[in-house]
This record gives C-alpha cells, sequence and structure tokens, in this order.
C-alpha cells in the first residue's frame, strides 16, 4: 500500500439505482490506476445484474437493457476487478456510495480489498470552498480541467475524478510546502471541520 496520495486507484460504479441494500446491482465499472500522478492502467467493463435495468438509469447512463444482454455476470467482473486493485488505496468522488456497491458486489463472493478509501468530494468541500457546488462536473470546470466526454459512464467519470484529484493534491501541496502529499493527511482532511482546513494543512508547512 502506497504512502504517497498520488498513487492510488481511482474507481466509479454505474448502478441500476442508489441502494445495494434494496436490491440495487453495479451495471458498470470503470476504473485508473495513478503511480506518482500519471494514469498507468484502465479498466472498464459492463456487467449484467441479473434482471432489466429501468427507463431512468438508461437516460442517465447511456447503458441500455441491450448493451447489458451479453455482458458478463457481476461476479466475473468483480473477480477481475478485485485483482486489479491489488493492494493500493482507493478513491471515488462521493466514496461512500461507490464503496457501498464494492463492499455489497465483493461480500457476494466472499472477496475483499486492503486498501483505504478517499473521497475527492470531501476533500473539495474543504479546499475548494468557493465552488458553486461540489458536483464532479462542477469542479472540473471549477479548476479548469480539460474534459471531452460524457459525465455518468464509469471510465470518462474515473479520469475526471483523477483529473481533479491531481490539481486538488497540487493545491493542498502548495499550502503544505511539500513535495508531496502522504496518503494519511487526506483521511484526516476528509475528517476535520471546514472551517479548520487551513490551520490543519499549514501544521505540516
Amino acid at each position: 500500500m502506497h504512502e504517497n496520495a498520488n498513487t492510488i486507484v481511482v474507481l466509479d460504479f454505474e448502478t441500476t439505482g442508489l441502494s445495494p441494500i434494496n436490491g440495487d446491482r453495479a451495471i458498470e465499472i470503470g476504473a485508473v490506476r495513478l503511480e506518482n500522478g500519471v494514469i498507468t492502467e484502465r479498466f472498464q467493463e459492463l456487467m449484467n445484474p441479473g434482471f432489466r435495468i429501468n427507463g431512468f438509469i438508461e437516460n442517465y447512463t447511456g447503458i441500455t437493457n441491450s448493451m447489458l444482454k451479453n455482458a458478463p455476470p457481476c461476479a466475473e467482473v468483480m473477480e477481475r476487478f478485485v485483482n486489479f486493485i491489488k493492494n493500493d488505496n482507493l478513491l471515488a468522488h462521493n466514496a461512500s456510495f461507490d464503496q457501498r456497491f464494492l463492499d455489497a458486489e465483493l461480500s457476494r463472493l466472499s472477496l475483499n480489498y486492503t486498501g483505504d478509501f478517499a473521497c475527492s468530494l470531501l476533500v473539495s468541500r474543504r479546499i475548494y470552498q468557493d465552488a458553486p457546488n461540489h458536483k464532479l462536473g462542477t469542479l472540473i470546470k471549477y479548476k479548469d480541467i480539460e474534459c471531452e466526454g460524457a459525465f455518468h459512464r464509469a471510465l470518462f467519470d474515473a479520469e475526471m475524478t483523477a483529473s481533479l484529484w491531481i490539481a486538488s493534491l497540487k493545491d493542498i501541496q502548495q499550502r503544505m510546502h511539500s513535495e508531496y502529499v502522504p496518503f494519511d493527511v487526506v483521511i484526516k482532511l476528509m475528517k476535520i471541520a471546514k472551517k479548520d482546513t487551513y490551520k490543519f494543512l499549514d501544521k505540516y508547512k
């Protein structure tokens, strides 16, 4: 497991709904591996949840029932994905959502992962307090990050989250006057009160 926050697996799920507790399943996983701030690997697969998805999800994601009909089942894809993760730490935008689905899908297979989860949404709420809101698309515009593609497809969202993460780490580095940001610093940053953000980072100068 890497202690540098810029070496991490960034992931995004598209799903049949909001909660695995209510029977919702993953229908697409997209992920990129960052090593020292550079994307070195990508992972993207559709997966068949075993039932038809509703029209809202089809329109929201662009993933149709016909696309999923011949996709491999969730179990096959998730076995491959857990091998992709290896021992790396994990990152998602609104990580509690993606972590719930990752945990639910892997628990069906008695599989797990060893890395810890960071959340770019929680970090952005602290370091970009002037942003109009903290949705991924809004933050990409706020940071003037190049963006060509459609949100709500898993690999694109993972790539955009990775780009936002690198920009965020650069801003944190500047505040800390540090060459890199330890992973445990971003975990602590996620949990502190917003008003204490700069006092917290200034401790590391």
